[in-house]
């Protein structure tokens, strides 16, 4: 929470926040102006540091919904597999990219990378040959 952190609300204005979000699929990101804290405890706690305030830019990183008898708490802090690892990793460096486009050519820029789909990559060589 900002309290923890010892952030004060100027700088809290002045920032950018990153965190996981049950309610996207695994691995999606979404990039957001301002909004809600949408049932997130951490979001709850800064907007309440901001008095109220939900204007500040967010990058959500799904992780998608416990599946079968595991709770809430227990799936957001569990660790993840090997093969959850490496498509997180590839999240992060995109989340990482956005951050950046962010900052060099605005948040509207950011967020057509961020909420478009990445192209996906052909299955096979030949279907990247031009005729």
């Amino acid at each position: 929470s900002a309290s923890w952190f010892h952030i004060s609300r100027y700088h809290l204005i002045k920032s950018f926040w990153i965190y996981d979000d049950l309610d996207l699929p695994f691995a999606k990101l979404r990039l957001l102006p301002k909004g809600g804290h949408g049932g997130h405890n951490g979001m709850r706690s800064v907007i309440h540091h901001l008095k109220q305030s939900r204007d500040f830019p967010r990058l959500r990183v799904g992780i998608g919904r416990p599946t079968g008898m595991m709770g809430a708490i227990g799936f957001v802090l569990r660790a993840f597999s090997k093969e959850e690892q490496e498509v997180l990793d590839s999240t992060f460096l995109r989340g990482l990219q956005a951050v950046r486009i962010m900052l060099l050519e605005g948040f509207n820029k950011s967020a057509t990378f961020v909420n478009t789909p990445a192209p996906q990559p052909p299955e096979n060589v030949e279907e990247m040959k031009i005729t």
